[in-house]
């Protein structure tokens, strides 16, 4: 069992203490957040490229050798951009079906008006 110490404390006082640690951990969280979410000209080797991607280092040679992925050379070296990576997979999404019903919907109303 704990020992538990109770002290009289003002209700505001405590009120403050406690949305005062919240906005600290909130702030702290927001600075990790956007610190991690943007890529901005992050450089990386062919292994940090194949970590974030979550692939094997010869699947990321074999998309490179079939132009599948962005990628800079400088000599033998591979370098990718982290954000043009991004932009890739953000590229390659598959429509949902909802997504393909509703271009279809839309291609057949234009189709009937002209």
């Amino acid at each position: 069992m704990h020992n538990v110490v109770l002290s009289p404390i003002d209700p505001e006082q405590l009120i403050n203490s406690i949305a005062e640690r919240v906005s600290k951990n909130i702030l702290k969280d927001l600075e990790g957040i956007t610190s991690t979410s943007e890529p901005s000209d992050q450089i990386l080797t062919a292994e940090e490229a194949a970590k974030f991607l979550n692939l094997q280092l010869p699947t990321i040679y074999s998309k490179v050798s079939r132009g599948e992925l962005p990628v800079m050379k400088n000599g033998k070296r591979l370098y990718f951009s982290k954000a043009d990576l991004i932009a890739h997979l953000k590229g390659s999404r598959s429509k949902s079906f909802s997504e393909i019903e509703k271009d279809a919907e839309s291609y057949f109303i234009n189709k009937k008006k002209g």
